[in-house]
């Protein structure tokens, strides 16, 4: 697999506050997100050689492109949209990078918008299967609630040990999402009423679920070469993987509903691309898809964070905590800084690239000397997975 490990900079990022943004249009958030990039690049509309845009719920001919288009008066250059359900903010970011690396143009965007709150999207499904042939009432917190329960049984934890467990990420995420001035969610909670909160699927109670938002971000990337030409603290893409497992997994005789190959092999790819042998040790801070409790445990086990089984010692040691040895969700991840579909990816990149910069809006969530961080995505059916990992300096 070829590479293009430190051959593009991120100059400039953007991002709305998420939430249920009635106050503002699709194409609002945009604003609020590209003219945040702009001003951090030093750069204008005009100087955008080609756009990407991640967003789900979007309808392709009406709205997805040409919002942006229309938004950010972007005239005359290509203007590219995709729809990889919760990977496409990461994914218009990594064809961005491709492009830039390519040697095509020199000065692009990648943008993720969405608005779930003006199209009524619930969250929880709408009771029709995954596939109208193989399956039929199934909803998101079903699905993760299931490998809750695989997970305690697998490794002997009784249901009030894995209650306990996932509670605390979700405390730990409640907790840097209140000092986050643009998250959804800004309020701290306790193991108590994380355990004792209402169910939504057994094991997972309300606070295990992170909520339905609308928000942006926006990246500008260019050459590596170009980038001290517009700052002088340019974060660098070290390497980058996605992967998509094809058909419904879950639904193979050996599925395990612990080991999900397209986590291990785009984590893999990334690792391998940027040069990373041990990530719990070489990465400073990562941004995961933490839709639900169990899926943010999951992740530490398949990305090589914790060893199999025993994430719930570094759970219990606060490893993954804003004073740990590798600070995860350092925003409050989507539990709390919201998960507008299309726009998470670039969203997470956001706090790496801040982080990296040491320049995050409130003192009290940086992470000292941060150097490499991981934004990850993971989403489906089927299942699919992206990771991009950045780093402050070439090399």
């Amino acid at each position: 697999m070829g590479s293009i490990k430190d051959k593009v900079a991120i100059i400039g990022m953007g991002c709305s506050r998420f939430g249920e943004r009635w106050d503002k249009g699709l194409e609002d958030l945009c604003i609020e997100s590209a003219y945040e990039a702009y001003e951090d690049a030093g750069i204008g509309p005009k100087d955008i050689e080609a756009c990407w845009v991640g967003t789900l719920t979007a309808p392709s001919g009406g709205i997805g492109a040409t919002a942006v288009a229309q938004a950010l008066k972007l005239k005359n250059i290509p203007i590219i949209r995709n729809e990889n359900w919760c990977t496409s903010g990461h994914v218009a970011l990594l064809e961005a990078s491709m492009a830039v690396a390519s040697g095509a143009y020199d000065v692009v965007m990648a943008i993720g918008v969405e608005k779930l709150k003006d199209t009524g999207f619930p969250g929880l499904g709408t009771g029709r299967g995954m596939s109208p042939v193989l399956e039929a009432r199934r909803t998101a917190p079903g699905s993760f609630g299931l490998i809750a329960k695989r997970y305690f049984k697998t490794y002997g934890l009784s249901d009030a040990d894995g209650k306990e467990t996932m509670a605390k990420i979700v405390v730990k995420s409640h907790a840097n999402g209140s000092l986050s001035p643009r998250a959804h969610f800004r309020n701290k909670v306790t193991l108590e009423q994380v355990i004792n909160a209402p169910y939504i699927a057994w094991p997972l109670g309300l606070f295990d679920c992170c909520g339905n938002s609308d928000g942006s971000a926006c990246a500008i990337i260019t050459r590596a070469d170009l980038a001290k030409k517009f700052r002088t603290d340019p974060i660098y893409l070290k390497g980058f993987g996605m992967s998509m497992d094809s058909g419904l997994p879950h639904l193979r005789p050996d599925f395990d509903w612990i080991n999900f190959e397209a986590l291990m092999t785009s984590s893999r790819k990334a690792y391998e691309m940027a040069g990373i042998s041990n990530p719990r040790e070489e990465i400073d801070i990562a941004e995961v898809h933490d839709c639900f409790s169990i899926t943010e445990l999951a992740i530490y086990e398949n990305f090589g964070f914790s060893p199999r089984g025993k994430a719930k010692e570094d759970i219990d040691a606060g490893f993954f905590t804003l004073q740990g040895g590798l600070p995860v969700n350092t925003d409050g991840g989507l539990k709390c800084f919201g998960h507008p579909v299309g726009a998470s990816g670039l969203r997470m990149t956001y706090e790496v690239y801040k982080q990296l910069q040491q320049k995050v809006d409130v003192p009290e969530r940086q992470v000292k000397n941060a150097r490499r961080g991981l934004s990850h995505t993971f989403g489906g059916p089927p299942q699919m997975s992206c990771v991009a990992i950045f780093g402050n300096e070439k090399g």
